[in-house]
């Protein structure tokens, strides 16, 4: 009988799930914390001459401000999204740890901005691009934009690997 790996405790998965996205959260929020502070809306700072400045502005919608007024609606597609990650975690015991911890970082990306949601009525963005056009965003956007895209390349590898396995047998 082979060792049972440390990652296929339910309690574990959860665990590598949790703090991952508990890591997020507090990252997201100190940094919104410091910019409200800092900033000014309007008088945008430069943080990479030519590619990004810091620019404080509020968003009440999603990405490229869709959706302005639907915060109720974003709250409860991130609870949905964790709880359906959560289920996962639970089920999948061969779930690979770097998974885990992608599904951590999106979720506690979505609950990053689902916070300001909830306590402030808005998003708190201030990373500017000026090289291009694009969306202002925060830190919790990059977690959950990068988290997204690891996250389905992981997936496609796990799915490939167990399909793999089962044909072996």
């Amino acid at each position: 009988m082979a060792a049972k790996k440390l990652h296929e405790s339910t309690a574990v998965r959860l665990a590598l799930l949790g703090g991952a996205a508990a890591a997020v959260v507090v990252l997201d929020q100190l940094s919104k914390a410091w910019v409200r502070a800092a900033l000014v809306p309007g008088k945008p700072v430069t943080l990479v001459p030519h590619v990004m400045d810091l620019s404080l502005v509020y968003n009440t919608g999603a990405a490229f401000s869709m959706g302005e007024g639907r915060g109720t609606l974003f709250v409860l597609i991130c609870a949905v999204i964790c709880a359906g990650c959560c289920v996962l975690a639970w089920r999948e015991r061969d779930m690979p740890p770097a998974l885990l911890v992608t599904l951590g970082c999106i979720c506690g990306g979505g609950i990053g901005n689902a916070i300001d949601r909830v306590v402030a009525g808005r998003v708190t963005d201030f990373f500017a691009t000026t090289f291009m056009d694009f969306a202002v965003f925060n830190v919790a956007d990059v977690f959950i934009t990068c988290g997204v895209i690891l996250a389905f390349i992981l997936w496609c590898r796990w799915d490939a690997k167990r399909e793999g396995d089962a044909s072996s047998d």
